[in-house]
């Protein structure tokens, strides 16, 4: 184990974080009026008496960046995880499916499922997680069959106070980051580096969404509001929900 100079952070996240700025810009770019309009509720929207096309494409984009954003910097942090555990056990990317990282402590193989958050599965997804974990145990003792290996979930915020699960164990915010580190406070350190250049990335994201809520707002418009202006809710209803067939 060597200790981590948290100089070597710095210069990676001014290296790298550019590319989650880049990404969310992209997304944006390549984001498609009816791909979204598809993904919504358009009952929620009368319900809740949206009146105008704005509203509408607002609510539509704004839940598709909280979504697609949370994925884009998950895998960010993924990266920066896997870049600090090198730094300090010379942890790698696993090679194993399933398997984020690989790195060895105390006599033990550590494998290492990335995620952001704690709560980012279903019983299915968290089922095939543990498969991934047992598959890649049966990988690893094909080589060596008295080493000694644990399951690691790791997640990259939050709390879990019993991160003992049975087959594998759940480490979570400040438990994750020392986990992979061995720094109990890298959870606060890596905070302030991360906001490198942060407003000036987020002003060309702002113009970017701005120039997409007007895009969309005219194409909306143009297509499913009425020529006095009102939304026409039966068109609407019938693009995001009619079967390919319908009956005539």
């Amino acid at each position: 184990m060597k200790k981590l100079n948290l100089k070597d952070i710095l210069r990676y996240v001014e290296k790298n974080i550019g590319s989650f700025h880049q990404k969310r810009i992209q997304s944006l770019d390549e984001l498609k009026l009816s791909q979204v309009l598809k993904r919504k509720n358009p009952y929620l929207f009368k319900a809740k008496y949206v009146l105008t096309a704005e509203q509408i494409i607002k609510g539509l984009v704004d839940a598709h960046i909280s979504s697609n954003e949370e994925t884009i910097f998950g895998d960010w942090l993924e990266g920066l995880a896997i870049f600090i555990n090198d730094k300090v056990y010379d942890g790698r990317k696993s090679g194993i499916k399933g398997i984020d990282l690989e790195f060895d402590s105390n006599g033990t193989r550590n494998i290492v499922t990335i995620k952001s958050g704690p709560n980012w599965g279903n019983s299915s997804q968290i089922a095939k997680m543990v498969t991934d974990f047992n598959t890649a145990k049966k990988t690893l003792r094909t080589s060596n069959s008295q080493l000694t290996i644990v399951a690691v979930n790791g997640c990259c915020y939050g709390r879990d106070n019993k991160p003992d699960k049975g087959s594998y164990f759940k480490y979570c915010g400040q438990r994750f980051w020392e986990f992979i580190s061995g720094d109990s406070e890298l959870f606060i350190e890596i905070i302030e580096p991360l906001g490198h250049k942060a407003k000036e990335k987020n002003d060309d994201f702002v113009k970017s969404y701005s120039q997409m809520i007007n895009i969309f707002t005219r194409e909306f418009s143009n297509i499913f509001c009425k020529d006095n202006g009102d939304i026409d809710w039966n068109k609407l209803v019938r693009f995001n929900s009619e079967s390919n067939n319908p009956k005539k």
